[in-house]
């Protein structure tokens, strides 16, 4: 890799379940319930029986969630 596109790209940050559940306040059947829905991001293996949550991917996932609640209380057009 460049100089010039590691000056560029953000690094990658893992997080472990405790701080998606701190994060999220959502308990960690919760978060493996909506991870098999589709409905959260999924961890990515690091070893055997270790994984860990991209911190951009959940941070997406919390804007999301603002985004839709911002949404649905905006007043209708009549």
């Amino acid at each position: 890799m460049s100089e010039r596109m590691a000056a560029t790209t953000p690094p990658v940050v893992f997080i472990r379940l405790p701080e998606v559940i701190r994060r999220t306040g959502m308990g960690k059947t919760t978060v493996y319930k909506r991870v098999r829905d589709g409905a959260f991001p999924a961890p990515v293996q690091l070893g055997e029986g270790m994984v860990a949550w991209i911190e951009a991917e959940v941070e997406a996932w919390q804007a999301n969630i603002i985004a839709e609640r911002e949404e649905l209380s905006l007043p209708k057009a009549a």
